[in-house]
């Protein structure tokens, strides 16, 4: 809960918020704190979303399983949060799977624990409305860069953005996530080192 506290008070669009005692008590009695290994599937394509996660440590993914290749949309490192957001809202099932690429540590929040943190607390509201908009904006970054950007412009923004996390995740999947084939990331890594 500490690293969470942390990156809470970190969070400028936070600072004038400051959560009372009682509300933190609240708040940090719901999250469970869980370990999962290498390549666990957290979410399965047909399962609805239960968890609203914080990792504290690791990468996880986001994608959709195919027979040639799997289509790996997104990526999310220390310090996010992690969820099939679509579905947890909505309660209803995923269409994607998220997987684990490294052990991972994980602050757990079901559904049912966050609509009692919504009815209990204010400050709760306030972390509800911040995950979303960090979901959201991650997801508004990743598309406009697809639209905007090369593939070396968004492979070199992945690359600064996690430069000692990204050499823990297979190639395939981070040409998969900038939208390239993994040969065409090898011509692009070659080129720039």
């Amino acid at each position: 809960m500490e690293q969470l506290k942390a990156y809470l008070k970190d969070n400028s669009r936070l600072r004038e918020y400051v959560p009372s005692e009682r509300d933190w008590e609240i708040i940090s009695s719901r999250f469970t704190k869980r370990e999962f290994s290498k390549k666990t599937i957290l979410t399965r394509i047909g399962e609805t979303e239960n968890h609203l996660n914080f990792i504290i440590k690791g990468i996880a993914r986001f994608y959709i399983p195919n027979e040639e290749k799997d289509l790996t949309f997104n990526i999310v490192f220390d310090n996010g949060f992690l969820s099939a957001y679509d579905s947890f809202l909505t309660q209803t099932p995923s269409t994607y799977n998220i997987e684990t690429l490294t052990e991972c540590t994980l602050l757990q929040l079901t559904y049912g624990d966050l609509q009692i943190i919504y009815n209990e607390t204010e400050f709760g509201n306030i972390i509800g409305r911040l995950a979303s908009e960090e979901l959201f904006l991650k997801k508004q970054k990743r598309e406009l860069s697809l639209l905007n950007l090369t593939a070396e412009q968004r492979y070199l923004n992945l690359f600064y953005e996690q430069p000692k996390l990204i050499q823990q995740i297979p190639l395939k999947y981070i040409a998969s996530c900038i939208g390239i084939t993994p040969q065409a990331l090898s011509r692009i890594r070659k080129r720039i080192s």
